[in-house]
């Protein structure tokens, strides 16, 4: 069926004589319909906004004309042109099906044997428009449809030849997420351009987003010209080609030949894949008589590899169309290893119990086989905590802070109230042993927040912090440094850190928990101070912590999550813990990272679903697996999980 929506007032019913039965869209140049030959054949008619002036029409009627010439094999024909009340139009073979844009936002991105199927067809289809002597120049999602045979390129209402009016055209067009620097730039647009915005297609479809993001065009446009883009989950030689394709450089990028020859012939055992990537390209045959131009030499190639590309496309990525769109579900990797930071199938889980938690309109999805147990939660300002790692759970109000120790043994509590001699306190409770004792930590208005127990149960981390009030009267909360509680000590040792750029920040512990704690800065560095509050390592550039500092770290501890920086909400990336190095970057649903199901999940809250909040286990290709927790929309819940010790 054709997804197209209805006339509206001042369409025209009929273009060139062709009956108009709706819109299939409208864009920057014009509105596309949907049209009927006199044959019942169904076109696209594309009419354009009018022209400057009747040499501007006849120009880019020329230039349609030689569009016509481009081979259809993977691309909308074009069938005819012409001029309806002054505005050109074009006439186009009716290619049914999504366009890449609308199978990414609604299905997730293109993985594995799909996402290369789409590479291949549509630089296949990209050389035969170069072959014809035409630049796209508004290659993006949107103008690729994943048609039944394969994917199809439309759109050639911006299209210009290969001759001296475009290569000295100061005319900016296209859509700035997909644009090459030289179209930004107003400079002449040759094949080079195109094939820039086919590698922010590919990262498109390989993670949903463009490699140089979509925040307003003048961010993205500084971004294309000044910054590298972020590859996607690109790895091999298709990775390697789309960063070529990115290049700044028009002339450093490969042609669409060169990509070709490259994807469908494979390297032999050992080879490095970009020097045969180029021995392939241009082969060591000794003196060759030169082509005429590079267009008529790569002839040859279109024809042969348009065969395979064929055998190639299938419609297995042909997903249909689904009503609920997941439009942040996407992978970015770049160089990922691929044991700690690979996609992973979804884990193995035991019917879940459905456990009915106390304190409001809360649920509990808990199942024996989860690597992790809700150990304790706060809702609208009461806290509750569990009797055992899988025990019930019970109400502690006069607590501010309650969390439950790894082995379940300990109960960490902080009162809301200080003690009588003016001390903010934190309360142990030994299950094991039935009793309980008092840490005095530090003296009012200073205090000290609860913030993760070592995986071994010996330590608590605080978070030393001193409240004032601003000009309006608000508390105002400004962190000077961190306490580490020795439990069987029963010590604390109070650190305060000489360093302003973790004043608004929150501490945690780092990866080995040896007494080395992590920060992150106003400038998203991960900072690292030993015991003794002294900085020891920066990692800069990360972003915010995703969970403000609790669960950071893979149980592993190779890895660590952040919110990306500078990047939108649902952006996460992981890095490695040793070497800052920035491992994948995925998008979700996910609202709130709170931390890491396993090695290769983490779990968030996902709110505004429907009436119901939900915190739900997230894999690395942007897929949330299953559920966790559920809430009332209208509650305010802060679950912490613990990491089971068996």
């Amino acid at each position: 069926m054709a997804d197209f929506t209805p006339l509206l007032p001042g369409d025209p019913e009929q273009i060139g004589g062709l009956d108009l039965l709706g819109r299939l869209g409208q864009g920057g140049q014009g509105v596309v319909y949907l049209a009927r030959t006199p044959m019942d054949v169904r076109v696209a008619v594309k009419w354009l906004y009018p022209a400057e002036d009747e040499e501007s029409t006849e120009r880019f009627l020329r230039e349609a004309e030689v569009a016509r010439r481009v081979a259809p094999f993977c691309t909308a024909a074009v069938l005819s042109t012409g001029v309806e009340q002054g505005r050109p139009y074009i006439v186009s073979e009716y290619v049914e099906g999504r366009s890449l844009d609308r199978v990414v936002r609604e299905d997730g991105p293109l993985t594995g044997g799909d996402l290369e199927r789409l590479a291949i067809g549509t630089v296949t289809a990209l050389a035969a428009i170069h072959e014809a002597g035409v630049v796209h120049r508004d290659f993006k999602p949107g103008n690729v449809i994943m048609g039944v045979g394969g994917p199809r390129v439309i759109d050639f209402g911006i299209a210009r030849t290969l001759g001296p009016a475009t290569m000295t055209s100061s005319t900016q067009i296209g859509t700035p997420a997909y644009m090459s620097p030289e179209q930004i730039l107003g400079r002449g647009v040759g094949p080079g351009a195109d094939m820039f915005s086919w590698g922010c297609t590919m990262v498109f479809a390989s993670c949903g987003r463009p490699p140089f993001g979509t925040d307003g065009t003048p961010a993205v446009m500084h971004r294309v010209l000044n910054t590298q883009p972020e590859p996607g989950l690109l790895d091999g030689r298709l990775g390697d080609l789309v960063r070529q394709c990115l290049d700044k450089e028009p002339q450093n990028r490969p042609t669409a030949i060169d990509v070709i020859t490259r994807l469908v012939r494979n390297p032999e055992p050992g080879a490095d894949p970009l020097t045969e990537g180029a021995r392939q390209a241009a082969p060591d045959a000794g003196p060759t008589r030169p082509s005429r131009t590079p267009m008529l030499a790569a002839a040859g190639a279109v024809l042969t590899v348009a065969a395979v590309a064929a055998a190639l496309i299938v419609p297995g990525w042909l997903r249909p169309a689904t009503p609920t769109s997941q439009t942040k579900q996407s992978t970015l990797s770049t160089q990922a290893d691929a044991q700690s930071a690979g996609p992973a199938a979804a884990p193995s889980r035991a019917a879940p119990a459905k456990v009915p938690l106390p304190g409001g309109a809360i649920t509990l999805y808990e199942s024996p086989s989860d690597p992790i147990t809700l150990t304790a939660y706060e809702v609208d300002d009461a806290d509750y905590a569990r009797q055992s790692l899988r025990g019930t759970f019970e109400a502690y109000p006069d607590n501010v802070d309650s969390l439950v120790s790894p082995d379940g043994r300990y109960l960490a509590g902080r009162p809301e109230d200080y003690t009588s001699d003016g001390y903010d306190s934190i309360l142990i409770t030994d299950r094991q042993a039935g009793s309980s004792f008092r840490v005095r930590t530090v003296r009012e208005p200073l205090d000290t927040s609860v913030r993760a127990w070592s995986k071994d149960s010996s330590k608590i981390l605080l978070n030393l912090n001193r409240k004032t009030e601003d000009k309006q009267g608000k508390d105002v909360w400004t962190t000077l440094g961190f306490a580490i509680l020795d439990v069987p000590r029963a010590r604390v040792q109070v650190v305060e850190v000489a360093d302003d750029s973790i004043r608004d920040g929150d501490f945690g512990w780092d990866a080995e928990e040896d007494g080395v704690i992590a920060v992150s800065g106003k400038d998203e560095a991960l900072r690292f101070f030993d015991a003794s509050g002294n900085r020891t390592r920066d990692l800069p550039g990360v972003g915010p912590l995703a969970s403000g500092t609790v669960d950071v770290f893979s149980p592993s501890g190779r890895m660590f999550v952040t919110d990306c920086p500078g990047s939108d909400d649902g952006d996460h990336c992981l890095w490695d813990s040793r070497t800052g190095k920035r491992l994948r970057t995925f998008s979700s649903d996910c609202d709130k990272v709170l931390g890491w199901y396993d090695e290769a999940h983490l779990y968030c809250w996902e709110y505004d679903n429907g009436a119901e909040d939900e915190v739900r286990v997230v894999a690395f290709d942007g897929k949330l697996v299953h559920r966790l927790l559920e809430s009332a929309d209208k509650l305010e819940v802060a679950p912490y999980f613990t990491i089971d010790p068996r």
